[in-house]
């Protein structure tokens, strides 16, 4: 069992930045891939971004490519999402999810999800 804890979230002006954190807990997260997904307000979730296990793998939406990062630091069980440019349509709630797969780019490959953090882009 994962539980899994978003953090980081907020309001920053367009171009600026934020590092969203996901803390985990459960002797197993070090082993699971972790999944970013956000969803805005009267859309469908998405895929933002994910990383394997082992850091050495990450996978971008192309609507954040060279803009967004993931990391991780299994030793602290935290994953984090480094966001920089960032622009209006970028607000949505953001969520991470776990997973024992890699490569997983949909909500129903993973198996343990955040609560989710708010993230405001203002113009």
């Amino acid at each position: 069992q994962v539980q899994l804890v978003e953090s980081g979230g907020g309001l920053v002006q367009a171009g600026g930045s934020l590092r969203l954190s996901c803390a985990a807990s459960g002797r197993a997260f070090s082993r699971h891939s972790v999944g970013w997904f956000r969803q805005a307000p009267g859309k469908e979730r998405e895929f933002v971004g994910s990383i394997t296990w082992s850091g050495s793998t990450t996978d971008y939406a192309d609507s954040v490519k060279g803009r967004f990062t993931c990391s991780r630091d299994n030793a602290k069980n935290t994953v984090y999402l480094q966001m920089n440019s960032l622009k209006p349509e970028d607000t949505a709630v953001y969520y991470c999810a776990a997973t024992l797969l890699q490569g997983a780019v949909v909500e129903y490959r993973y198996d343990y999800w955040g609560q989710g953090t708010q993230v405001t882009v203002s113009s």
